[in-house]
This record gives C-alpha cells, structure tokens and sequence, in this order.
C-alpha cells in the first residue's frame, strides 16, 4: 500500500530513499528550523503543541516515545507538563537532534529527556514498552508511512496513546485561497532567505498536501493495529491533532 505523499522527495532528482533524503533535508536546515517554525505558523505551533501534550496528559503515563523529535520540542513540552515522566526522542538527523540536546540540557531536563539518532521505521524498543507516543510533523516524511505506524503500535503498549500532530490544508472557500498562496510562494521565499537548503521549503507544501487527512489517516492508523483513531483539526484545518489508542 503506497501512499502520496512517499512519493514527494525532498530532492526530487536524488536516486536515493526518501528516509536518507528528509535526513539530509533537515541536517541543512536544523540550525534555521526553529525559527523557521515559528516565522511559518506565527507562533501557533506552541498551541498545537500545548493541546498535543494535554492529550498525553489525560493518559497519565510514565515512559512516552517522542518520534522525528527534530529539535526535541515536543519532549521538552511533555517532561515539564508531567514531572513523573522519562521522554525518549528519536529522530533521523543528527545535526536536530543535537541542537534539541542544547536545548533538553538548558531546560534542566537532561535526567529524564533523552534524544538519540534513530529510524521511525525500525524502533530500538520492545513490543509493548512505552505508554505513549507523540509525533509532531514528522509522519509525511516517513518513507513508508503505514509501517512506521504499524512500528509505533508495536511498541505502545495495550491501552496505550498515540498522539500525532501533523499540517493539514483548510478546505473553506476564503481560507483555502490564502493558505495556498502563504506555503505557495510566501513559506518558500522566506525559507530561501535563512536557509542555505532551498528546496526544503518547496517541499514543505508539497509533502502537506499529499500526505492523508482526516478520515483517511485515520483509516491509515487502525489499518496499521490502533483500535481508534480520532482526527481534531485546529486553526481552520491548517493543523490535524490524531489520537489513537491500541
């Protein structure tokens, strides 16, 4: 089963993987990726994120998963919502991962945050051994999405939470138009102002607009094991809060 948004390569002439191109796509951008969140969404973000780590909460667990951490937000966000709980974040790129370290360190977080390299597709885990997971824009890049839901149901365990935050694209007739134009041509100019990496901001809407929404990735994440899956759009449709549960 091959789904769209696979297809969208960061680097559409490269011959390799998708997985070994998002690497070196957000190696390129890390040192400008966290401006570069908060400049695309205005700030939004940090309310996706805030309800993103309410919807961990309300689990109560004690070890969460945080998949494709980038720079180790949404770890950081859930370690001080819940000062019981061990964050384990993993993600492909090295030159993120080690900016979020900065970060974890700084936040006084380092004894219960860990961000190690690691591949979404393949988890280093046991089956059922964690008692959430969250990932935050990171399921459009995945290579091979239906399997790296089906690793994430592995190694959630029964009665487990699956939170994903993802960019989705309005459908109403006024905000459509805009959205198209802002991650069109205004998401992309700006990228190529701070970011030596120009193509990474073309493929930004590119990847949104083809990776599955709504009832669709929810039909994705049941396929994969979860027995529910629920779709929450934020902010007009630009943003898709997933909760699912095994």
């Amino acid at each position: 089963m091959q789904v769209k948004a696979e297809k969208i390569l960061p680097y559409s002439a490269d011959r390799r993987g998708k997985s070994e191109q998002v690497r070196d796509m957000f190696d390129s951008i890390a040192p400008a990726y966290d401006f570069m969140n908060r400049a695309m969404t205005l700030g939004v973000d940090r309310i996706w994120r805030r309800r993103a780590v309410r919807a961990v909460k309300a689990c109560a667990p004690s070890k969460v998963l945080d998949i494709a951490t980038g720079t180790g937000d949404v770890a950081i966000a859930v370690a001080r919502a819940l000062p019981q709980v061990s964050v384990l974040g993993i993600d492909l790129s090295e030159g993120m991962i080690s900016i979020g370290r900065r970060k974890v360190q700084q936040a006084g977080l380092s004894g219960r945050v860990e961000l190690k390299q690691g591949d979404s597709l393949a988890i280093d885990l046991p089956d059922n051994s964690v008692d959430a997971i969250t990932v935050a824009y990171g399921v459009r890049n995945f290579e091979h999405l239906l399997d790296g839901y089906a690793e994430m149901i592995r190694v959630l365990r029964p009665g487990g939470t699956l939170c994903v935050l993802e960019l989705s694209t309005p459908r109403g007739r006024l905000t459509y138009p805009l959205y198209r134009l802002y991650t069109r041509h205004i998401i992309p100019a700006l990228g190529r102002l701070v970011s030596r990496d120009v193509r990474a901001y073309s493929y930004l809407p590119e990847s949104i607009a083809a990776v599955p929404q709504g009832d669709d990735m929810c039909s994705l994440i049941r396929t994969a094991g979860a027995c529910s899956a629920v779709a929450h759009p934020m902010t007009f449709g630009a943003c898709t809060l997933y909760i699912a549960r095994k």
